[in-house]
């Protein structure tokens, strides 16, 4: 058991016991129950417990606040109240479903930051720092400034532009069920040394490729680009790397897999990347390019102004906005100066209002204000990836508003003709960078791309944020759990069934489960099944307490009173459903040997995911395995339950 045992046992038995929790999960800082009887909850002594830090109760749910620790406290309250509770994320894959294609792909790259979000918010930070410093102050070398100024480089270089690519793949394989490893080497190809460094790639001179930096085989040759600081390449390109992983395990010999599954799915990954993704990619940035030069030198600048001010956040998600230091550079070089980079600082600032609109609505949220304060500071200090990745696509919203925020600033930028000088701080201190008469009107630009975000996403924030948790409100209906089925009438016959096979094929003792969870009894005794076929069945005649939207686990109220968890497979959670036809939902009253599920169990088994099927009895009831070995799908005298 882990350090809150004794809070977990304790507030187990203060919440009415394990009979009056009809379902329970967590969140990112709470218990989150619904209990039989609310009114057996005991507020003050859970609330006097040290782990507590308050309770409230809202939409159904009895809510304990432990804090950044909940998540360790759940194991150990699932664990000691025998328990499964009801899978966070699996109704999050649930809800899915519902969202359009936008939704999802918004969902899945913000999914696939998170775990970068605190390298991303220390880079962003160091970087918004040394553009202040460079741009305020005079380096000169030999003095301390001029040092911290280089010594800082090397992590913001870490973090931005080798540390995004190769974690981007890295998260992606670990996302998707792959090997992390293989996604690591993945983005470290993107980012090699014997590349051309993206940054460098527009001002190479076509003479100056050939031969150190093409690969020429002779009937083909390919132009060694990096990937630095790219976020689409490398996303497309670990996601090669996923289907092609999981392409070789289904088609190769388990004896050679260790060998040739690595290697096949690496090598053609890698040669897609630099062979089909990045040349794919890099000729989009200069159809890009292209349009944007067309666009800010011709007669409808001001309708250029409106598309580029509203387009220039997406464009760096896909790392197109790289193109623009190009054009930049061309345009300070032929006119003196640039009206493009203004409306760039004016979308990085808006992105930051807009978080600063979501630090509002979540002013209750501690939690949430530890990532929206710094990415904000980053945001206008030029860096837009932490506010951005963590915040502002997560919730959707936010993007849209600051979007339009910029829009409109964009269109004042362009009317009044606000020129740079040079190419500056992406943010609040880019003013400086702008030539003094312009600076009014730019200083009113800013001005609108502060307020318009800031006000748009506090007035849409009010009908999707809940004001006391900082959290959406349609995240706390999906996470809520439904309340407690009628109980059903049973016969006597049903009330003293034995218990029947789930499913055909080999039974073992559940300590031989791979799974410490199961084979340490922490959940409870029971057995094993390695099924034979897919169809999964009810042991006994009862009602379904708990159906994951997954489809792979079920928890079953038998008549006669016991609590039965149907377990299928080892972390089937991460397959999203895919693989699972669930025939019940929870409430619904089953006959023993009703179809609960028909499995893929070949999808399974290409997913590198064991399909071996714990049945476990979390009511502390003790089992002891009389018959072992190969059994037909619900068949009796296996078990005795003592």
């Amino acid at each position: 058991m882990g350090k809150f045992q004794d809070d977990a046992t304790k507030l187990l038995e203060y919440v009415g016991g394990k009979e009056n929790i009809n379902a329970v999960t967590h969140c990112v800082t709470r218990m989150r129950f619904v209990l039989a009887d609310p009114a057996k909850a005991d507020i003050k002594k859970i609330e006097s417990l040290p782990s507590v830090k308050g309770t409230f109760t809202q939409a159904g749910q009895f809510q304990v606040i432990i804090g950044n620790e909940v998540a360790d406290f759940y194991k150990d309250f699932t664990a000691i109240a025998g328990i499964e509770g009801v899978s966070k994320d699996a109704l999050k894959s649930a809800a899915k479903d519902n969202q359009t294609p936008i939704q999802k792909a918004m969902s899945n790259i913000a999914e696939i930051f998170a775990p970068l979000i605190p390298a991303i918010i220390c880079g962003g930070l160091i970087l918004g720092f040394r553009n202040i410093l460079e741009t305020a102050v005079v380096l000169q070398e030999g003095t301390f400034l001029a040092g911290l100024d280089k010594f800082l480089w090397i992590i913001g270089e870490a973090v931005f532009h080798t540390g995004i690519p190769v974690g981007i793949c890295w998260s992606v394989m670990r996302k998707m069920g792959g090997t992390p490893i293989l996604g690591v080497v993945l983005g470290l190809t993107l980012i090699s040394g014997q590349l051309v460094n993206a940054y460098g790639v527009a001002g190479m001179a076509p003479d100056a490729w050939a031969p150190n930096y093409v690969w020429d085989f002779g009937f083909a040759s390919f132009r060694m680009i990096g990937y630095q600081a790219q976020v689409i390449p490398a996303i497309l390109a670990a996601f090669t790397l996923v289907y092609l992983e999981r392409f070789f395990k289904r088609i190769v010999p388990q004896v050679v897999q260790m060998i040739l599954v690595p290697f096949c799915s690496l090598l053609l990954a890698v040669m897609a990347a630099h062979f089909v993704l990045g040349p794919i990619g890099w000729k989009i940035g200069e159809v890009v390019s292209n349009f944007v030069m067309a666009g800010i030198s011709g007669n409808f600048r001001v309708l250029f102004g409106a598309v580029f001010g509203f387009f220039y956040a997406p464009l760096v998600i896909t790392g197109l906005h790289h193109m623009s230091n190009a054009i930049d550079l061309q345009l300070i070089n032929t006119t003196g100066g640039t009206m493009l980079w203004p409306m760039i600082a004016l979308s990085n600032i808006a992105q930051g209002a807009a978080v600063a609109g979501m630090a509002f609505l979540q002013r209750k949220n501690v939690r949430a204000q530890e990532i929206n304060y710094p990415s904000m500071i980053s945001c206008w200090l030029g860096v837009t990836e932490p506010a951005m990745f963590g915040i502002n696509l997560k919730y959707q919203f936010p993007f849209i508003c600051a979007m339009i925020g910029s829009c409109i600033a964009a269109i004042l930028s362009t009317l009044f003709g606000v020129t740079a000088a040079a190419i500056g701080v992406g943010g609040l201190p880019g003013i400086i960078s702008i030539f003094p008469q312009y600076m009014p009107a730019f200083a009113i630009a800013m001005l609108v791309a502060l307020v318009v975000p800031f006000v748009l996403t506090v007035l849409v924030g009010r009908t999707k944020i809940d004001p006391e948790t900082g959290e959406l409100y349609e995240e706390e209906a999906k996470e809520e759990a439904p309340a407690a089925p009628a109980a059903a009438a049973f016969t006597d016959a049903q009330k003293n069934e034995d218990f029947a096979a789930v499913a055909s094929g080999t039974v073992m003792p559940v300590t031989e489960v791979e799974d410490q969870v199961f084979s340490s009894k922490a959940m409870g005794d029971g057995i094993a099944i390695d099924p034979k076929d897919g169809k999964i069945y009810a042991p006994y005649s009862g009602t379904i307490t708990v159906a994951f939207p997954t489809g792979h686990a079920y928890g079953l109220q038998t008549a006669g009173g016991k609590e039965v968890l149907i377990h299928i497979g080892m972390d089937t959670v991460e397959l999203n459903g895919k693989g699972f036809k669930p025939a019940v939902k929870q409430g619904d009253v089953v006959k023993q040997g009703d179809l609960l599920t028909e499995v893929d169990l070949a999808y399974i088994k290409s997913q590198g995911k064991p399909v071996i099927t714990p049945v476990i009895f979390t009511d502390g009831t003790a089992v002891e395995l009389v018959r072992r070995g190969e059994v037909k799908a619900k068949e009796t005298g296996i078990i005795k339950l003592n």
